[in-house]
């Protein structure tokens, strides 16, 4: 007999029903819906987020759509052309939109530097009814997947701002998926472009799927001073790094980027389904993991350091609770920062000095003291605001608070920390502690920070049951090291012991760049962190039955970093040749000008580097160079798709084409996608009545 099914007749259900079913059964869509939440309202109205007068203000920005904001990568050459490109070919066609609201017309975020970051509404009904919407929304997906653009929050770009990162610097980013913020970070630690950096950016998250998404990050913005890492924040392990003289010294970081887990109400615009799931024990049970986090963060921070704390969250629960307890467990040794002048244009509110604590039946307290016992494991002390002559020295109204309808932007909060000591309290307590313990067993206390320049090998472990491919630095007489650099006549002064590969055979596929800094953390902490990615691919094996003198090519995503070492196989072309490199697929020898042809009649078969000058005469001019191969009758480009694309459009050709012709693909692409799904649903369903009708004949 089949199995028996409890079946469910909705048929004269209303339309409240059938979305509250929906809900239930997890199908809800976002037009079922209601953007009402009353434990919401009166929860944050006891706080005193929002001045009374500004309450409906308040409200009224939550229920609306959040606009898409994006930013221009700063740090690369053609970063101002593209800007330029932009405002005249595609912001000017949406002014030119007859029934363009002037809600929606882009508008620059005016505490961000250069005039690099912009946000506009762009909801999907606009993208179907324009095309100039609809070109808008294609140029900013081409442009995302090549890392010129990463569309990211306009809230979300201000941490990173405040940590003011330089070149030099060692940054952890501790919670770091999906990255935006890291990819930020990154852009900074690389504004001298003309150089590999000094610095390092540790990309944490305690989430192995999540790191990937970090792996895609870095790989956009092509960084040999990334290091993507597993780790529970909260528990982060110490990192050693070897010293000049072959001694060991625990890390301490200049910046640290500390962005919490949060309950995340202050994404309500984005995140409609928040307003049927929020309910006020989020904020409580979150609060404790977020202050771990921070303590291990200030813990693993370098005395002058900075660390930013930041939520996306309105509850001060999660934000001034955590900052206030961490404040007074530091007892001086961190300080809040005033930033108030530091971005100009930004609008903002200071951090609370007072806030209530509510249990999840949503009974406000304003002291531990009337906290019933049976919420002591709920609602604990140290979530209530201090006295307020102990208050008045923390200083809490130098924290930010973002409101969703001061700037049309999601609600947030940063606290930007200095430690102005190298020790914490409690790290000395546990150094005086060791101390007495050593004194009383006449044995001399270890020393965590030195070693000898050749430790006795270990035996490699895994580290908690993990394993990734491992990372082989290429020694400086490697063969393969030796084929490349005498082919493509490499400067001696390139850093090829900082090239590695991901195994341990010979005939290795892919050749990576790291920074000096990354190195050392990988060769001194081999065995003791989870490292799941880092470097740029810069040399890869060449696919084919042919014969060349190199079997390897360089890769366009690594050809910047490399090219200033390169002495050999370096071709200018026109404008004019550079078109048809990235117009043809196969482009034969004769497609190309005569003057190119007489370049490349004696050059050996294997890959070339291509260079043309864009803007040329002009402020903005700046060199695109693209990985190429020579071959027996053609001259090709190794470049993706939408590179390609993106280097037409800095040359000034019309690229609305190719647009349309990617905009047709990803339609048929849904459409196909929607049949599909379809047709699964039809099938289940037929799969069912069968059932149902097997049963009944039973």
């Amino acid at each position: 007999m089949g199995r028996k099914r409890n079946k469910k007749h909705h048929k004269n259900e209303s339309r409240t029903d059938r979305s509250q079913r929906k809900v239930e059964n997890g199908t809800t869509t976002y037009t079922d819906i209601v953007k009402t939440n009353t434990a919401f309202e009166k929860y944050y109205k006891a706080q005193g987020i929002v001045p009374e007068d500004k309450w409906d203000d308040f409200m009224r920005s939550l229920r609306t759509g959040l606009p898409v904001a994006f930013r221009i990568t700063g740090y690369l050459p053609e970063s101002n052309h593209l800007l330029n490109i932009v405002k005249s070919e595609y912001f000017k066609s949406l002014l030119s939109v007859g029934d363009n609201a002037e809600s929606g017309k882009p508008t620059a975020l005016s505490w961000y530097p250069n005039e690099l970051a912009w946000q506009l509404d762009l909801s999907r009904i606009m993208i179907r009814k324009s095309e100039a919407y609809a070109r808008l929304h294609s140029f900013l997906i081409s442009e995302t997947d090549t890392g010129n653009i990463t569309r990211q929050e306009a809230v979300s770009m201000i941490p990173p701002l405040l940590l003011d990162v330089q070149p030099h610097h060692k940054v952890l980013d501790m919670c770091a998926a999906p990255g935006s913020k890291t990819a930020q970070v990154m852009e900074m630690l690389h504004r001298k472009s003309d150089s590999l950096p000094e610095g390092v950016v540790v990309a944490n998250d305690v989430d192995n799927k999540r790191c990937y998404m970090l792996v895609h990050q870095a790989k956009r913005l092509r960084s040999t001073a990334c290091l993507v890492t597993n780790h529970d924040a909260a528990a982060m392990p110490n990192i050693s790094i070897t010293k000049d003289d072959g001694s060991l010294e625990v890390l301490k970081y200049d910046r640290i980027l500390c962005d919490v887990p949060c309950s995340g109400d202050g994404t309500l615009r984005k995140n409609i389904d928040l307003w049927r799931k929020w309910n006020v024990a989020n904020g409580n049970s979150i609060h404790g993991l977020q202050a771990r986090i921070a303590k291990r963060g200030v813990e693993l921070l370098a005395k002058d350091g900075i660390l930013v704390y930041s939520t996306c969250s309105l509850n001060p629960l999660e934000d001034e609770a955590v900052v206030a307890n961490l404040l007074l467990q530091c007892e001086g040794a961190v300080e809040l920062v005033d930033v108030s002048d530091r971005l100009p244009g930004l609008v903002c509110s200071p951090g609370l000095s007072t806030w209530k604590v509510a249990s999840k039946d949503l009974t406000l307290y304003n002291s531990f003291e009337e906290v019933p016992e049976c919420y002591h494991t709920q609602i604990r002390q140290h979530m209530f605001p201090q006295p307020p002559d102990v208050l008045e020295k923390l200083h809490l109204e130098r924290c930010i608070r973002i409101l969703p309808h001061q700037q049309d932007t999601g609600g947030f909060f940063v606290a930007v920390l200095k430690k102005t000591s190298c020790r914490l309290p409690w790290e000395s307590q546990k150094d005086d502690k060791m101390s007495s313990l050593s004194a009383e067993s006449g044995e001399p206390k270890a020393l965590s920070t030195s070693a000898t320049k050749e430790p006795i090998p270990r035996k490699r472990r895994r580290v908690l049951g993990y394993k990734e491919d491992p990372f082989v630095f290429l020694k400086h007489d490697d063969d393969i090291w030796k084929a490349v650099r005498d082919f493509y006549k490499i400067d001696v002064s390139f850093p090829s012991t900082q090239l590695l590969g991901r195994c341990q055979q010979e005939n290795k596929r892919n050749i990576y760049l790291v920074s000096k800094a990354v190195k050392n953390i990988i060769e001194t902490n081999s065995d003791k962190i989870k490292v799941i990615n880092t470097g740029v691919r810069v040399f890869c094996r060449c696919e084919g039955k042919e014969e060349l003198d190199c079997n390897f090519r360089f890769c366009q995503e690594g050809l910047a970093t490399v090219f200033p070492y390169v002495g050999d196989r370096k071709l200018h072309i026109s404008k004019e040749d550079f078109y048809v490199l990235l117009t043809e697929e196969y482009p034969l020898e004769t497609q190309f000008s005569p003057e190119l042809q007489e370049k490349i009649k004696d050059l050996t078969k294997g890959c070339v580097i291509l260079i043309c000058t864009a803007c040329p005469g002009t402020a903005e001019q700046f060199d695109i160079i693209l990985s190429g191969r020579r071959g027996k009758a053609t001259l090709r480009g190794y470049v993706a798709k939408q590179e390609r694309v993106h280097y037409l459009r800095l040359c000034g050709y019309d690229v609305s084409e190719f647009e349309k012709r990617d905009r047709k693909k990803k339609t048929e692409e849904n459409a196909a996608d929607q049949t599909a799904a379809e047709e699964t649903v039809k099938d289940n369903e037929e799969t069912v009545l069968k059932e149902a009708q097997e049963e009944m004949s039973v």
